[in-house]
């Protein structure tokens, strides 16, 4: 079977707006977590967010009109996905098709993108009819086709980045929306390689985005004791809590033969990916780090590899106790003393949730490609539960160049991917 290899990548996210730029701020040490500018967050605990300063929504779509239609978070996917497409050069080669050719090459090309399923802010357009009318709901029904934006559907569908970047790249092969947490955006990765492995297409975009930087969402992952106060510190003695991050990225996945088909520059190979959940609850997390171990030995059969390939890792760190010593624990269970260097990301460009870890993978697979490990800067003195953890604050050097990527979420769902880089 021919290979799978990437040949596009993009991201956006509060520390930059590409990978090679969140890279060169994470190598440098720059956190872009800051105190909350896009609504007054004093009375919340913490109140930082590694937010996409200077926002421009058309600027980013290149389509004003478009505003109308879709989200912040849709706006992130959007761009991410049309980066990743253009380095990809997935309309530069349709266009030099003849008509049956290129209308072929559309139907073999998929898209899967992992979206949050949209969050308590689609709401907040009901705010002022709802205190105008004082609850009364008769009135409300009466006036809510006045005051309410009649695009308020549209602009809620979870897949709205799925339908977007279809139509724009005219991607008519398989798709698909998961919304599945934390997880969702590697999800999309992994679902992506297997329509690619059953000949179902011959390239896939696949995106994650989420943009969960709101008051009511804030104030639930704060009551539950889950958010920091002002920095995010993965796997250290300090760790309180995770801080909120935004944004998206996106990666072109396609056979090897359709690559060197279109002669396009090769950035890595998908090797192999697996998830797993602990179906314990909600919140709850196993303190053995049952789940990830799973989907880190899922990822390791499925791409044939044994831990020692392993080149360096990019963790979760997500800098809540529970989910750092339980990672910790599941890292040492599948790779002992022989741990390879670990990294992650978070601390300095928060917890995008749905797109987080398809953002840590596309920084990830540049810094393999350069060589590096980033230190995490946040990281003062491991935490005792986390002893044995190959974490540093100083830059390393890979052991070879297979990159793990982990990601959690909410329900006890894990995934893990592994890529090798190219040069």
């Amino acid at each position: 079977m021919s290979r799978l290899v990437i040949t596009g990548n993009g991201a956006v996210c509060g520390a930059g707006g590409d990978p090679d730029r969140i890279l060169e701020n994470v190598l440098a040490g720059r956190s872009a977590l800051a105190p909350i500018a896009s609504f007054d967050a004093a009375l919340f605990r913490g109140g930082f967010a590694a937010e996409v300063r200077d926002y421009d929504g058309g600027k980013l779509l290149g389509d004003r009109k478009l505003l109308k239609f879709v989200r912040r978070s849709d706006v992130f996917g959007i761009y991410a996905g049309t980066q990743a497409a253009e380095q990809a050069g997935l309309a530069q080669w349709r266009a030099t098709l003849d008509e049956a050719k290129a209308a072929q090459f559309s139907d073999q090309t998929g898209c899967y993108v992992g979206s949050g399923g949209g969050n308590a802010q689609v709401n907040f357009d009901f705010f002022p009819l709802m205190a105008e009318t004082k609850n009364d709901l008769t009135q409300f029904g009466h006036e809510l086709s006045n005051m309410v934006n009649p695009m308020w559907l549209l602009r809620s569908l979870p897949n709205n980045v799925l339908c977007h970047l279809s139509i724009r790249q005219q991607l008519k092969g398989p798709n698909g929306c998961i919304t599945n947490h934390a997880t969702s955006g590697l999800l999309s990765l992994i679902e992506s390689a297997w329509t690619l492995r059953e000949g179902d297409a011959e390239r896939v975009l696949a995106v994650g985005h989420d943009a969960p930087i709101e008051p009511q969402y804030l104030l639930y992952l704060a009551s539950a004791g889950l958010i920091g106060q002002d920095r995010l510190r993965p796997f250290d003695e300090k760790h309180d809590g995770c801080l909120l991050g935004e944004g998206a990225a996106s990666l072109v996945l396609e056979t090897e033969t359709s690559a060197q088909e279109r002669g396009v520059t090769v950035l890595g190979e998908y090797l192999g990916g697996g998830g797993a959940s602990e179906g314990d609850g909600l919140f709850s997390l196993r303190s053995d780090g049952d789940g990830l171990s799973r989907a880190i030995e899922l990822a390791l059969l499925d791409a044939q590899l044994t831990p020692a390939d392993v080149g360096m890792i990019v963790a979760h760190g997500d800098g809540t106790q529970g989910s750092d010593t339980s990672e910790a624990a599941a890292l040492l269970d599948v790779f002992g003393s022989e741990m390879p260097p670990v990294t992650g990301f978070k601390w300095a460009v928060g917890h995008l949730i749905a797109a987080a870890g398809l953002l840590d993978l596309a920084v990830g697979l540049q810094a393999c490609r350069r060589q590096v490990v980033p230190g995490i800067a946040t990281l003062d003195q491991l935490a005792d539960a986390c002893a044995g953890l190959n974490v540093s604050t100083q830059t390393r050097t890979p052991r070879s160049d297979v990159v793990l990527v982990l990601s959690r979420g909410f329900g006890g769902t894990n995934a893990a991917v592994l890529l090798r880089v190219i040069r």
